[in-house]
């Protein structure tokens, strides 16, 4: 069918491509979504044709995608999926032999040699990992973080049953990825935790306490914080609803994803403070809410209510619940009390389910959003949305706040971790005087 030239994808040609997408389970109605990803990718290939591609040319293809902010991390993986398909199944190109022939920046190979599709019985553990995740109502990030780091580390070892992995092996396994990839210690915790779920809930065979294996190293970073003056030239910088979103990352101390999930019913004018449900480590916590964003959060529920309303005249309304919680209370999906204080700007379909809904808003807009008003403000560190969580805590400090009090409003589970935040308020040399001024 190929003679080297882009032109011979007919009709002829993608009717067979949906066919294999049929053949591995795609919903029939993403074929045109998977095929609309792969002719992107001919054309970014033009002039050279097809047929020379090569593994860098997907790389930078799927870098592309990665540094576009608007794209969702199920469309990015859709889109590695649809390569994967067309080079694997029909164009039969010899290194196209790993279902995720790319990477994720940042995210370690556990194995080299690691065989192309793991073992009936490993994909069998994998479907049931997920299963229980799903079903302990972990979010859909945990979800696929789980299980990305228990298929890495199946892989690790693609000769050993699973009655062979042990905690030798995890200690194995986490040994490498200190030693081998240098990876973060955040990382090196996350793998962790997430075989360890994977032994005790999928294996059925709790891993028990064990530390000695290569921790990876902890470099002491303090965090960048922004003086009172700092943190009213960048809100000052920012427009509606950028601005009420940084209000509360800095007036209550919520992280970028809390702000993002925030719904209707766990905003409280009446005891001024904001619940945060199911946040880092899937603690709940009461935060601040700062006077100053009443009137402002007032004016945004109306207008998430004139959104929701407008849904529900089309026949729609629903929003994304947990799994346990749309089964006992279906009617809770149109509920307005479940609805985002900050819905996206247009409904979207839920790539798993398939139901039609309103998320919340892209997470990425508010992190540019603040980039931007950060260099019009003309501030010269670099600021994120965790900077101004960040600031809360140190200013509270600064303010006289016990440590307890302000690990308890950022929800700490250890105040070792609040501790940081003392760091940025020690003044080193205080009483010395410079020498080089003494020399005036």
């Amino acid at each position: 069918m190929l003679d080297g030239s882009n032109h011979q994808f007919d009709a002829v040609f993608w009717k067979t491509y949906a066919h294999f997408l049929a053949s591995v389970n795609v919903n029939a109605k993403y074929h045109h979504f998977y095929i609309s990803w792969c002719l992107q990718f001919i054309q970014f290939m033009q002039p050279h044709p097809i047929t020379e591609c090569q593994p860098q040319h997907v790389t930078a293809f799927l870098t592309n995608l990665r540094d576009n902010p608007s794209l969702k991390d199920w469309q990015y993986s859709q889109a590695r999926s649809a390569l994967w398909h067309l080079f694997h199944d029909l164009l039969k190109i010899s290194w196209a032999t790993n279902k995720q022939p790319v990477r994720q920046t940042g995210t370690p190979e556990p194995h080299r040699g690691a065989p192309a599709k793991l073992s009936e019985s490993h994909q069998t553990t994998l479907k049931h990992l997920r299963s229980t995740l799903i079903g302990r109502q972990y979010a859909k990030r945990t979800v696929a973080t789980y299980v990305d780091w228990a298929t890495r580390f199946l892989a690790f070892f693609p000769h050993r049953n699973i009655a062979e992995l042990d905690a030798l092996s995890v200690k194995a396994y986490l040994t490498y990825l200190a030693e081998t990839h240098n990876v973060a210690v955040n990382t090196q915790k996350q793998a962790l935790n997430a075989l360890v779920f994977l032994f005790q809930e999928a294996f059925e065979r709790p891993l028990g306490d064990f530390s000695d294996f290569s921790r990876a190293r902890k470099p002491i970073k303090v965090p960048v914080v922004l003086s009172r003056g700092e943190v009213s030239a960048l809100l000052g910088a920012l427009n509606p609803p950028f601005l009420l979103m940084s209000n509360l990352l800095y007036g209550s101390g919520l992280r970028l994803m809390e702000v993002a999930r925030l719904r209707i019913k766990d905003v409280d004018f009446a005891l001024g403070q904001i619940l945060v449900r199911d946040g880092k480590g899937r603690k709940d916590r009461v935060a601040l809410l700062p006077e100053a964003c009443r009137e402002p959060l007032h004016q945004q529920i109306a207008e998430a209510r004139r959104i929701h309303s407008g849904d529900l005249d089309r026949g729609y309304g629903k929003v994304w619940l947990p799994t346990a919680l749309a089964k006992k209370y279906p009617g809770a999906a149109t509920d307005w009390r479940w609805q985002y204080v900050f819905p996206a700007s247009r409904i979207s379909v839920d790539p798993e389910s398939g139901e039609i809904r309103r998320h919340h808003f892209d997470e990425s807009a508010l992190q540019r959003a603040i980039r931007e008003a950060a260099c019009n403000a003309k501030l010269t560190k670099r600021v994120t949305p965790h900077t101004l969580r960040h600031s809360f805590a140190t200013h509270l400090l600064e303010g006289g706040y016990d440590i307890r009090t302000v690990q308890e409003l950022l929800g700490h589970s250890d105040v070792s971790t609040t501790m940081i935040y003392t760091h940025v308020l020690n003044k080193p040399g205080i009483g010395v005087r410079s020498p080089l001024d003494r020399q005036a």
